[in-house]
């Protein structure tokens, strides 16, 4: 089954499940998807609207990632629950850095 980080050339795509309106910005794990890949689970309290909560996206995970907010963007599903992020950086660097912080969020 497929992790949510995905390398390419300029850093590394990962994929997100935002639930927006939530009580608390948090990492809350990792869920299936029905293709039978694995996402990253984010809640944020920011509304969904004019692109708060991704911009609340991108500063929960800079901050708990302690990377530069502009290292992180969102490529794909700015206007839906599932998002895919493009943190920029070295691949060989980053991925096992953010698959040690996810394999722990997700416990």
């Amino acid at each position: 089954m497929p992790g949510p980080l995905e390398p390419v050339a300029d850093g590394l795509r990962l994929a997100l499940r935002v639930t927006p309106k939530a009580s608390r910005n948090a990492v809350a794990g990792l869920a299936d998807t029905a293709d039978g890949g694995r996402v990253l689970k984010v809640t944020v309290t920011a509304v969904p609207e004019n692109g708060k909560a991704n911009d609340a996206v991108v500063k929960l995970l800079a901050k708990a990632w302690k990377l530069p907010k502009t290292s992180l963007t969102v490529v794909a599903g700015a206007t839906d629950r599932n998002k895919i992020i493009h943190v920029a950086g070295d691949p060989a660097a980053l991925m096992p850095r953010l698959t040690a912080l996810i394999d722990s969020a997700a416990e």
